[in-house]
């Protein structure tokens, strides 16, 4: 998409995105006035989405890395060139148990003693860095401490009932997973390994617990 394209529909979708934009025009001046919009391709996305991309790019919040915005409510995910450009957006199985926190400890413990109501994918901002688990395969750590990372749906006897879940048409049914996010191989080795699995890059993980802007409550 051009600049010039940018621009129009920039101006074409301000109304529907004053409400959220408001609170950046209140706390950033004249930075408010260099808003960009992020390129979704005709993707669906939630409107915490869009706001949370618009945010980023207009304080360059993601400095110059690639990003990501994981919507624990929708239980997708979408990743983007530095830009604003969406390479790819996908259904994603996320945390067990709802929750925007996170268990101090969780990533030193064996994944059998971690009980059902501390597995949580927890909000937040992350410098996500690719690499490899224990087993050898490679993943995009969101937050190696505490064990957190994107990574394909894994092989085994739980493979199919994964798939589906990632196939149903709610979310409803995504979450099954220790706190990571999961997504289709494909989407992993088409989108999320290119963009994400080369350098750093900066998650963004979406509350649920709380409003969106809420993620940028302690942002500059």
């Amino acid at each position: 998409m051009t600049l010039k394209s940018r621009i129009v529909c920039a101006m074409a979708a301000s109304w529907a995105l004053s409400a959220f934009l408001s609170p950046v025009a209140a706390t950033e001046g004249s930075a408010a006035q260099q808003v960009l919009f992020a390129d979704f391709g005709g993707a669906t996305a939630s409107a915490d989405v869009r706001y949370t991309a618009a945010r980023i790019l207009a304080s360059s919040d993601n400095q110059g890395w690639p990003f990501v915005i994981v919507d624990k409510k929708d239980a997708r995910i979408f990743v983007f060139q530095a830009d604003g450009q969406l390479v790819g957006a996908s259904a994603a199985l996320l945390g067990l148990a709802s929750g925007d926190h996170s268990v101090p400890g969780i990533g030193s413990r064996e994944p059998s003693k971690i009980l059902p109501f501390e597995r949580t994918t927890p909000s937040g901002r992350f410098l996500s860095q690719p690499g490899r688990n224990l087993d050898g395969e490679e993943v995009v750590w969101i937050n190696y401490t505490e064990g957190l990372a994107i990574h394909r749906v894994r092989p085994g006897q739980s493979q199919e009932r994964r798939l589906q879940r990632l196939a149903s048409s709610t979310p409803d049914d995504n979450r099954v997973s220790l706190g990571c996010v999961v997504v289709p191989v494909a989407f992993f080795e088409e989108v999320v390994q290119p963009v994400l699995g080369k350098n750093y890059s900066v998650v963004y993980v979406l509350p649920e617990t709380r409003a969106a802007h809420a993620l940028f409550a302690q942002r500059p």
